[in-house]
């Protein structure tokens, strides 16, 4: 991942309302969550939404799809896995318990239902 990317990624995320429609849609998983759904767990209003949705997706954090009437967002797996990735590149300094929590928290959260 470039540097850029990242920033842009990191950006999307520095705000409240943007982390926590994206942890909701990671949670959500593949099946994703209607635009309406999200509002009502987040409480935002639809033009907020919406543009918080839209920086998301920008920052490919977020995807759409239409299903009939509703339209479907998806967290952007591969931009997450790129951006921890990005972070982690350095990480250690050839001493692996530094990112050892890291990875066992990854692992937990893999293994939650």
């Amino acid at each position: 991942m470039e540097s850029d990317t990242a920033i842009q990624a990191l950006s999307a995320l520095a705000h409240p309302s943007r982390l926590e429609i994206f942890r909701l849609l990671v949670r959500a998983g593949a099946e994703g969550m209607a635009a309406g759904e999200i509002a009502r767990a987040t409480g935002a209003l639809p033009n907020t939404l919406s543009t918080n949705l839209g920086i998301l997706a920008a920052a490919g954090l977020a995807a759409s799809r239409r299903e009939g009437r509703s339209i479907i967002y998806t967290a952007g797996y591969d931009q997450m896995r790129g951006l921890l990735a990005f972070l982690m590149e350095d990480c250690c300094a050839g001493k692996p318990e530094i990112c050892a929590p890291l990875a066992e928290a990854a692992g937990r959260a893999c293994d939650a239902p």
